[in-house]
């Protein structure tokens, strides 16, 4: 089976949209990733920004990254780009999730996450009609692309508007939007969100920190 270039599809569209504008709804899922995907899309798209993660693990943490969105879009300048605030509700993502609370990241959980997140952005794009919608999360080289295209496309066909394919980290994109947070000083973390991935975090942290204690006491006794 021949993997489906998700970025050439993009260009395509594009370039049958050149002369206009098309309305986009844009699910982000945090200020870093959306950076590059902001400065990138705003050339062809009229943006709204959907920020819309019941999967974070806090109101607090949820609460600083949706203010980190509305700031960096205030920064970059790139034209008039608001920003829906989607409503905070953990109880809607653990009912999504319940069952695969063990699965590691990246796997049924993160599938079920991403479902939740692009149906709930394509029925919001339906009524109020934009031409397409689309997410920043496929930016990320530790998200699954394909799911995320799979999920869109069947979403905007529920909900009968036009799903936008993406593979963001393309064209050097990741690495832009480690640049752009860099230069915006942009609040980043190192798990993507919910309490799971939270923990795993953790968990590599203490093993990372256990690992290289040994080698250092290794070393010592040599």
């Amino acid at each position: 089976m021949n993997k489906i270039n998700y970025q050439k599809k993009l260009d395509q569209i594009i370039e049958q949209e050149a002369d206009r504008r098309p309305r986009l709804l844009l699910h982000s899922c945090c200020a870093p990733c959306s950076s590059y995907v902001l400065e990138y899309l705003s050339r062809y798209f009229r943006i709204t920004v959907f920020y819309y993660n019941p999967n974070i693990d806090s109101a607090k943490e949820y609460e600083k990254r949706v203010e980190e969105q509305k700031r960096l879009i205030r920064e970059m300048k790139l034209g008039e780009i608001s920003v829906i605030d989607g409503r905070y509700n953990p109880q809607v993502f653990y009912q999504a999730v319940r069952g695969f609370e063990k699965e590691p990241e990246g796997g049924k959980r993160c599938y079920l996450c991403y479902q939740l997140r692009l149906r709930e952005t394509a029925k919001l794009a339906s009524a109020e009609k934009f031409d397409y919608f689309t997410t920043t999360l496929t930016i990320s080289p530790l998200k699954n692309a394909q799911w995320l295209n799979e999920i869109g496309e069947k979403a905007g066909q529920e909900y009968g508007v036009a799903f936008l394919p993406s593979d963001f980290k393309k064209k050097g994109g990741y690495q832009r939007s480690i640049q752009l947070s860099k230069e915006y000083s942009l609040y980043r973390q190192n798990f993507c969100g919910c309490v799971f991935s939270k923990n795993e975090s953790r968990e590599r942290q203490k093993k990372n920190t256990q690992e290289s204690q040994t080698e250092k006491q290794i070393e010592k006794n040599k």
